[in-house]
């Protein structure tokens, strides 16, 4: 016996993943999250038994639920599986999977198109952001094709504006939780901020780098992981999550001095592996950490006059643009919004089956409630 699903899966980004409405999730946070571990074929490295695509980028979830919220139009519930262990985390959002959740709103019927352009409000539930999505909606349907490009995905489509309303402090209350912009771990400087993403930024040459670097070669370095995690579940107890061991935040992040005509270069974690691109929550994080004075991100960068700027982060598939609008009216620069270009696209509409015998909860694996 199997039990039917109404999904989508959607390309989002540069990630891929199934997009569930709420009100066809189970209330119990054991039961869902085995639900979309056979959805996905988890554990299996090879996700051969589900529609998960072996790579953390192409195991994601997002549950999508009409808001109570007054001012918010839907909640955004994500959800990272993992493709080879039993895990499925919720502590982190996900910026790519975020550009399809208004287009999957429209097309569910939960928020109703415009004629031309369509802004939904969004609420990450995981992080509390607050971000609203524009993109087109011609005739009352969601405009796919068109000529935006993104670095790391193939070809064009229709652009996907997402404007992070409210994204400093969103796990923790502050952009930098620990009250300094740098801090040393292990002799390491680190620049622990909290933008929408938390994440530790390091120098790269501090840990035997360039910051150039391709995700295979990165990913080939054994030994760099190896002394980046103590270093990462050190700065995950300074931030105030406890121990980080089993949680993909804070991502580690190495940075270098720009090199093809952008702001500043970045190699993003996820955490154990590297990104093929960069995340877009990462990318908000890096660049409002960046434009604060004494940040190590802002050594390479300096001072930023402009009340709004475009902030390009190079990565290894190519370059993420951050537009940042800030508040030059203190002594010190703050950031009032982010904004990043995205696509998307509906790759498959219908039900996704889920064998019964899959659906309980293996012995002493840990589930995060869905709130």
């Amino acid at each position: 016996m199997q039990r039917g699903i109404p999904a989508v899966m959607m390309r989002g980004g540069t990630s891929r993943g199934l997009y569930f409405e709420g009100k066809d999730m189970p209330d119990d946070p054991a039961l869902r999250d085995a639900i979309l571990l056979a959805a996905m074929g988890s554990p299996d490295p090879r996700q051969i038994d589900g529609v998960g695509g072996a790579t953390f980028l192409t195991s994601k979830i997002a549950i999508v639920s009409p808001s109570k919220e007054e001012g918010v139009d839907v909640d955004y519930f994500f959800c990272q599986v993992t493709p080879d262990r039993d895990t499925v985390d919720t502590a982190p959002t996900c910026g790519n999977i975020l550009a399809g959740v208004g287009p999957f709103a429209v097309e569910r019927g939960i928020v109703p198109a415009r004629a031309g352009e369509t802004r939904v409000r969004i609420r990450a539930v995981n992080t509390g952001d607050l971000i609203e999505a524009v993109f087109q909606t011609p005739g009352g349907r969601v405009e796919y094709e068109g000529g935006a490009a993104i670095d790391g995905v193939p070809g064009t489509a229709a652009p996907i504006l997402l404007n992070f309303m409210d994204c400093l402090g969103s796990k923790t209350g502050k952009l930098f939780p620990t009250g300094n912009v740098v801090d040393v771990i292990d002799g390491i400087e680190v620049s622990l901020a909290d933008a929408a993403m938390p994440v530790m930024m390091m120098m790269a040459e501090a840990m035997g780098k360039t910051g150039y670097e391709s995700a295979k070669e990165l990913d080939a370095d054994k030994a760099l992981f190896a002394r980046m995690e103590p270093i990462r579940r050190k700065a995950g107890l300074m931030m105030g999550f406890g121990d980080v061991t089993d949680k993909v935040i804070p991502k580690p992040v190495l940075l270098a001095p720009p090199r093809q005509g952008g702001t500043i270069s970045s190699r993003y974690f996820t955490p154990h592996s590297t990104h093929e691109a960069h995340a877009v929550t990462g990318a908000v994080c890096v660049a409002c950490a960046t434009l604060t004075p004494g940040s190590i991100g802002h050594r390479m960068v300096g001072p930023t006059p402009e009340p709004l700027k475009t902030f390009t982060i190079e990565h290894p598939a190519g370059t993420i643009d951050v537009a940042v609008t800030m508040d030059l009216s203190g002594k010190e620069p703050a950031i009032k919004a982010a904004g990043i270009l995205r696509t998307a696209r509906l790759l498959f509409s219908g039900t996704v089956m889920v064998p019964e015998g899959k659906l309980s909860k293996p012995a002493g694996r840990k589930v995060a409630a869905m709130a």
